[in-house]
């Protein structure tokens, strides 16, 4: 039985998302948030909370192990893209592309 939780509409690329995903995908949870934990990026925060959430779902909703669960698979996707325009010389105007992305982690039990 698999679990899942996620977060919706967060505030960063879902491309920046990306690049920080393999490093947990596939490994133990507890390995995992560790990882996570020592990573500098902002998206690594946004991750962990999201995989935190997924355990303490786990734990409430399904009769599993929290000790062994693995993290089985994340998913990131782009979500709704804000545009905004800043002043540039001469008159002239360029767009700003303020980017959020949804992010599904799902846990479940297996060997890693």
């Amino acid at each position: 039985m698999d679990v899942k939780a996620s977060g919706r509409y967060m505030r960063i690329s879902a491309q920046k998302v990306r690049r920080i995903v393999g490093a947990v995908k596939g490994k133990p949870v507890e390995s995992g948030l560790n990882t996570l934990k020592f990573m500098p990026q902002k998206s690594a925060r946004i991750v962990e909370k999201i995989l935190r959430s997924a355990v303490a779902n786990a734990d409430n909703r399904g009769n599993l192990d929290v000790d062994s669960l693995v993290v089985k698979n994340v998913i990131v996707d782009e979500g709704p893209t804000a545009k905004r325009f800043r002043p540039r010389a001469r008159g002239r105007s360029t767009r700003i592309l303020k980017r959020t992305s949804h992010i599904t982690v799902i846990v479940g039990e297996g060997s890693a």
